[in-house]
């Protein structure tokens, strides 16, 4: 914080799938609150999240939520700078309970509002704890619905080097899982069992992009870990979940760490980050530290409580985007297929 300039005080907001989030965050790398309220265990009932059902709960639990962030910080509403609040991409009627609350808390309170897109977010969790972390940089952002490789130009300023054309990892955790028997939410359950396989049981393949070398396919491998257990279940062979599980997180890991060392040869920044979900996998995080420390590349990644669904990375991304002069006015709309780089 430069000496002189006041404290910039944000609340911020975040309902893109099944976490309902509110976080109060000053000067775009303190987190003064982190209030998140979860819905994995309903939504495990149907093996993954129903929209509607998240949108209903989501209606239910944000005015407590964001309740609670604001008596947490120790901060009220009349020291609250601006209000922040994700309004793309995600899940659209998820989004617009966000988006409805952010307005009429801004409206009502008189602050400006200021719209953040989701993985802007997740590519600034980085900063929470790791201050001295700026741009330009590299990074990974590895969820249930997107996976990017993302050159970070400047604050608010990114280049998409390659995205999945089909699945996205976590995506395809979750199927993975299902298919294995082992449930909802997948991402977390393959990575416990696969402590208990051999990595090196089962060849899946990795799929490659001939048209751009860093962008990410995933379906591949998804369909060839059904065809094998269909094999297995045709010739009486026994499923070992533990064996599928790790060697699918293998090839997946694999090619997430291949692409990203291409690029940071090809880009030559010796600073690369993750984000995402899939990011708390400790495998991938391994793995890309290892790979990381070998081309003497500072490696960044934010705690797990960082990497899934929350408001206190949109807080951060909010921070930087209202330095820049960024204001929404009531028109501000959930866009559920937003692009990074959109406006």
């Amino acid at each position: 914080m430069e000496s002189g300039r006041k404290d910039v005080v944000i609340l911020a907001i975040e309902s893109s799938c099944d976490e309902t989030a509110a976080s109060v965050v000053r000067n775009g790398r303190e987190v003064l609150s982190n209030v998140i309220s979860s819905q994995i265990d309903l939504h495990t009932l149907y093996g993954g999240v129903v929209p509607e059902i998240a949108s209903r709960k989501h209606i239910e639990r944000i005015n407590q939520v964001v309740g609670e962030a604001l008596e947490e910080a120790q901060k009220p509403l009349a020291e609250i700078d601006a209000i922040a609040v994700t309004y793309g991409p995600g899940l659209v009627g998820a989004l617009l309970v966000g988006v409805a609350e952010a307005k009429a808390i801004a409206y009502a309170a008189r602050k400006p509002l200021v719209g953040v897109h989701h993985i802007e977010g997740h590519i600034n969790a980085n900063y929470i704890e790791n201050k001295e972390l700026e741009p330009p940089f590299l990074c990974l952002v590895v969820s249930g619905g997107h996976t990017h490789l993302v050159k970070v130009a400047d604050y608010g300023k990114y280049e998409i080097l390659g995205r999945t054309r089909d699945d996205a990892a976590g995506e395809a955790f979750d199927k993975v899982a299902r298919a294995i028997g082992l449930g909802y939410p997948g991402g977390p359950k393959i990575e416990k069992i696969s402590k208990e396989g051999n990595a090196d049981a089962i060849a899946f393949p990795k799929a490659k992009v001939a048209e751009n070398p860093y962008d990410f396919s995933f379906s591949g491998v998804k369909s060839a870990v059904l065809n094998y257990i269909n094999g297995c279940k045709m010739k009486n062979i026994p499923i070992v979940q533990a064996d599928i599980a790790a060697s699918f997180q293998k090839a997946v890991t694999d090619v997430l760490i291949e692409h990203a060392m291409m690029a940071v040869e090809e880009f030559g920044l010796h600073k690369f980050a993750i984000a995402g979900g899939v990011a708390a996998n400790r495998v991938l995080r391994e793995g890309m530290r290892k790979a990381c420390e070998k081309r003497d590349v500072e490696f960044y990644h934010p705690s797990p409580i960082f990497c899934t669904d929350n408001a206190a990375m949109i807080g951060v991304a909010a921070y930087y985007e209202y330095l820049a002069g960024r204001r929404d006015g009531w028109d501000l709309n959930a866009v559920p297929n937003l692009r990074l780089g959109e406006r």
